[in-house]
């Protein structure tokens, strides 16, 4: 019997006859031989709806209070799940992330985990029972219930996978799969069969929202597959798995090279296709981003480390970094910030600025992010340029740039967003079959 971890998102369980249709598929789940442990999220809305209590209560949240707040709809959701498994007379016993051995630090509200301790999950599976695990939550060293934060509980059901030794971990949810696109934007994004970890995490980083960022990390440090895939179809989705190795890559782009040169292979006679990996894997899009520009600031040693030793004291993420290039001893500096913090960054910026001296600080938060995924650009040169050109030629102007391996990402006018990631996924063909 295989061992695999099934988690369910909030539309999965979002009401009564959800939540029996979840009991059903894992009554199925066993049925064909497998056997499962199940992690759960609060049901549908609900963690929006706590935290929106808390605000009608109270201007000030205590982050050990908040956590023990929202915390409560995982709780309420596997023991409802638990409850309709024994209606199906599925022997289950639910837990919560202390009780299923979780240990995290101290950060109330986006903790993280330290340890794993899964022995009462262990002794559930071993006595027949579905083990069924609170999402996004455990206990610090100190005894409080923390929580990990929101989409949380993917990184749950990836840590509970690598801690039993599970052969997968199946994220349910209410989409099919990953995208070449977001299907909202390009009607001919295609689901993709498979993607791996690295180019996953990029996706993630760059506006795709499921999986959880935190989970992928988890998955691709334990090589843990992951399997994306739809609670209302329940149709195969998306692999995340290890990519290739580079003798398989090697190996495939020299029968490729054979292959094309004939049109066909000489052994078999099939028509020839590709066997190698897209060069480009998706576009993603992101709108959360501001753009903030320091102007006219000396370019001279320690003036970058001031403004964003300034920023990291704020808690602030940043992301793209763009310095121009000096004139007259003055340089400008641009960066991304979440829109949400963008309040707070700039005044603290203009006070620095005077200390550092400089022009001053603009921002503008119109604006979005495009990204190109692929692990095949690596091997091929160009695709910055068609990139580049493909945004020419529909009249979108490029404000920053960034670039990793395998990305290459530009800050567009938010209004240009959409034309442009339609205008990338016909370009680089994405909802042609790989």
């Amino acid at each position: 019997m295989t061992l695999i971890v099934q988690k369910f998102g909030g539309t999965s369980v979002a009401d009564s006859s959800r939540i029996q249709e979840v009991a059903r598929h894992i009554r199925f789940t066993i049925s064909h031989g497998d056997t499962p442990a199940v992690v759960v999220s609060a049901m549908g809305k609900e963690t929006d709806a706590l935290y929106g209590l808390a605000d009608e209560v109270a201007s000030r949240h205590s982050g050990r209070e908040m956590d023990m707040l929202i915390t409560a709809g995982e709780r309420k959701a596997v023991a409802l799940l638990c409850l309709a498994l024994h209606d199906l007379d599925v022997p289950a016993v639910s837990f919560t992330g202390s009780q299923a051995g979780f240990i995290t630090d101290s950060t109330h509200q986006s903790a993280r985990i330290t340890a794993i301790r899964p022995d009462r999950v262990r002794e559930a599976l071993e006595g027949g029972s579905v083990p069924v695990v609170a999402g996004a939550q455990g206990v610090s060293g100190d005894g409080e219930v923390t929580f990990l934060g929101r989409g949380g509980s993917d990184t749950t059901a990836v840590a509970l996978a690598h801690a039993l030794g599970a052969e997968m971990c199946e994220l349910y949810t209410d989409v099919s799969g990953v995208f070449t696109a977001d299907p909202r934007i390009v009607p001919s994004a295609r689901r993709m069969s498979e993607i791996s970890f690295d180019e996953m995490l990029e996706m993630t980083a760059t506006g795709c929202p499921k999986p959880a960022m935190r989970s992928v990390l988890v998955a691709r440090t334990y090589t843990m597959t992951l399997h994306v895939r739809s609670a209302f179809t329940w149709e195969p989705g998306t692999l995340v798995k290890e990519s290739a190795p580079e003798a398989e890559t090697l190996e495939a782009g020299l029968l490729e090279a054979e292959t094309l040169e004939t049109g066909k292979l000489e052994t078999g006679g099939l028509e020839a296709r590709s066997v190698e990996r897209p060069v480009i894997s998706a576009v993603t899009h992101d709108i959360t981003e501001a753009k903030v520009t320091l102007q006219a600031v000396p370019d001279k040693p320690g003036v970058a480390a001031a403004v964003f030793r300034r920023i990291a004291d704020m808690d602030m993420d940043v992301d793209m970094i763009v310095q121009n290039v000096s004139e007259e001893g003055v340089t400008d500096i641009s960066f991304t910030v979440p829109r949400g913090d963008l309040s707070r960054c700039v005044p603290s910026l203009e006070e620095l600025i005077v200390e550092i001296g400089g022009r001053g600080v603009t921002s503008n938060n119109e604006i979005a992010r495009v990204s190109l995924i692929g692990a095949g650009m690596k091997a091929h040169p160009g695709v910055a340029a068609q990139m580049f050109e493909t945004l020419a030629e529909n009249d979108i102007n490029i404000e920053m740039i960034n670039t990793s391996a395998i990305r290459i990402s530009c800050v567009v006018n938010e209004n240009d967003m959409e034309k442009a990631v339609l205008a990338l996924h016909s370009a680089f063909k994405l909802d042609k079959p790989a």
